[in-house]
C-alpha cells in the first residue's frame, strides 16, 4: 500500500479564489492528495509534517521553457550529441525543480524519452509536457540554416533535439508535421506564427505561414486532443493565430487592446516571456547576437511589460513563462519581480498555478491543493499573497518541496 502523508498546521493557498485558508490539514496517499481537511482529523497510518503555520502553495508551473537549451547557440547546440545535450539537460530540469517549478511546459526540444527518464525518475525535474519539434515554414522563426544553405535536412543527425524546426510549407506538410509530432508523444503543437528575436532575417512584425495552413495545424492538433502554442509578436500574427484556432499565445509583446479583444473573444491565452529579455539585454552582445537581433530584442523589451497591462485590461488570462537559454536559466524566478510590475502577486501566483493548468488542460491535477491532484505543494516563509520574494529567492523562502508525494527538499527544521 502507497504510504500516506500528513500536512498538519498549512495555511493553504486556494489558488481558485488566491486567498488564504485558516489553518488545514493536507492529507496524501502515495503521489496525489487525498483530501484537505479543516478538521484535525488524526490520522494513524500517516507520515506527519508540521508546517507550523506556514503557508502551502502547488507546486510552480512555467509553461514556456526549453529543458534542451543548455546554450544560446541553438545551431552549435544542435551539432553536439544528443547524448551531451540530455546530459546537460538533466540539470537545468534539476534546477528548475529546486525552486518550486513541479511542472514545465516545454516550448520545443524535449522529447518523449527525457519526458519518460523524468517520470521514471532517472533524472530529477519537474513534470514534463513537451511539443517535439516546433513546425515552421521555410525561412521561419525555426528555421535556423544560415544562408546558402538549401538542404532541408541539415539537422536531421539530432534526433533528440527539437529546437530546430520541422520545416513544412502548404497544407499537406504542415499536417504531416503536427502528425509528426502528435505520433512522437507531443502533448501540445508549437507552430511558429511570426518572426523572432533570436532569427536574424526574420521581421519582428511579419506573419508566418498562411491562414490555411494555420488552421490545418489547429485541425490536426484537436483531432489528437491536443492544441496549438504560437510563437507570435505582432498584432496581426497574434490575431490571425487565434483565429485560426491557437489555444495560447506565446510572448506577444507587441499586441494592442483591439489585439488582446480578439485573444479574448476566442478564449485564447498569452504566455509572455519577460525574463528572457532581461538576460538578454544585459548579454546579446557579449553573446556575438548581431545589431539587428539586439534592435529586435530591445522593441520587445520596452513593450514587455506594456503587453501585460493590455491584456489583463480586456481580461486576456496570463500564464507564467520564462523562456530562458543556456545559464540564464537561472534567472527563471526573477519572472515574478517583473510581473508584479503590471499585476498583484495573487495574480502572478495564479498565473504560474491554477491559469497555466487551465490553459494546459489539466485542471484538478496541477496547480491546486485539491482531492485527485498530484501531491505537488510549496511550504513557504512569508504570505505571498503580498509579495513574493520567497519565491524569487527559493534557496531562503522555500521550505519545504514535494513533488507527487515525494519530499525533495527539507529545510522546515533548519
Amino acid at each position: 500500500m502507497a504510504q500516506r502523508t500528513v500536512i498538519r498546521n498549512a495555511r493553504v493557498f486556494d489558488s481558485n479564489t488566491g486567498a488564504l485558508t485558516p489553518s488545514q490539514q493536507i492529507v496524501i496517499q502515495g503521489q496525489h492528495i487525498e483530501a484537505v481537511i479543516s478538521t484535525a482529523v488524526q490520522v494513524d497510518d500517516a507520515q506527519p509534517i508540521d508546517a507550523g503555520g506556514k503557508v502551502v502553495l502547488p507546486g510552480l508551473i512555467d509553461a514556456h521553457v526549453h529543458v534542451v537549451a543548455a546554450s544560446h547557440d541553438l545551431v552549435g547546440l544542435a551539432l553536439q550529441p544528443p547524448s551531451m545535450v540530455v546530459a546537460q539537460s538533466s540539470q537545468i530540469l534539476r534546477g528548475m525543480l529546486l525552486r518550486g517549478f513541479t511542472t514545465v511546459r516545454d516550448a520545443a526540444g524535449a522529447d518523449y524519452g527525457l519526458q519518460e527518464a523524468v517520470a521514471r525518475g532517472l533524472f530529477e525535474g519537474p513534470r514534463l509536457f513537451i511539443a517535439g519539434f516546433p513546425v515552421c515554414q521555410t525561412g521561419g522563426h525555426a528555421d535556423m540554416r544560415p544562408k546558402g544553405v538549401r538542404l532541408r535536412e541539415m539537422f536531421c543527425s539530432c534526433a533528440g533535439l527539437g529546437l530546430i524546426g520541422a520545416i513544412a510549407d502548404g497544407v499537406g506538410e504542415v499536417r504531416r508535421a503536427v502528425r509528426e509530432q502528435v505520433r512522437n508523444g507531443a502533448n501540445q503543437i508549437k507552430i511558429m506564427a511570426g518572426g523572432g528575436v533570436s532569427s536574424p532575417t526574420d521581421p519582428l512584425e511579419g506573419t508566418q505561414f498562411s491562414i490555411e495552413e494555420l488552421r490545418a495545424a489547429c485541425e490536426e492538433a484537436e483531432a489528437a486532443n491536443l492544441y496549438v502554442m504560437a510563437h507570435a509578436y505582432s498584432p496581426r500574427a497574434v490575431t490571425r493565430a487565434v483565429q485560426a484556432g491557437v489555444r495560447s499565445i506565446e510572448h506577444g509583446n507587441l499586441i494592442d487592446a483591439a489585439t488582446a479583444r480578439v485573444m479574448k473573444e476566442h478564449g485564447a491565452y498569452l504566455v509572455p516571456t519577460l525574463s528572457t529579455y532581461q538576460a538578454l539585454s544585459s548579454e546579446g552582445a557579449r553573446l556575438g547576437w548581431s545589431p539587428e537581433m539586439l534592435d529586435k530584442l530591445a522593441m520587445v523589451q520596452q513593450r514587455g511589460i506594456e503587453s501585460l497591462k493590455i491584456a489583463r485590461a480586456e481580461g486576456v488570462p496570463l500564464v507564467f513563462g520564462t523562456d530562458l537559454l543556456g545559464h540564464m536559466h537561472d534567472q527563471q524566478s526573477g519572472e515574478f519581480d517583473l510581473r508584479t510590475q503590471a499585476m498583484s502577486p495573487v495574480e502572478a501566483l495564479q498565473s504560474a498555478t491554477i491559469v497555466a493548468a487551465r490553459m494546459m488542460r489539466q485542471e484538478g491535477r496541477i496547480g491546486e491543493l485539491v482531492a485527485g491532484a498530484w501531491a505537488d505543494l510549496l511550504v513557504v516563509d512569508g504570505d505571498p499573497t503580498q509579495e513574493l520574494s520567497m519565491l524569487t529567492q527559493p534557496d531562503q523562502g522555500l521550505r519545504l518541496i514535494m513533488q507527487a508525494g515525494r519530499v525533495v527538499v527539507d529545510r522546515l527544521s533548519a
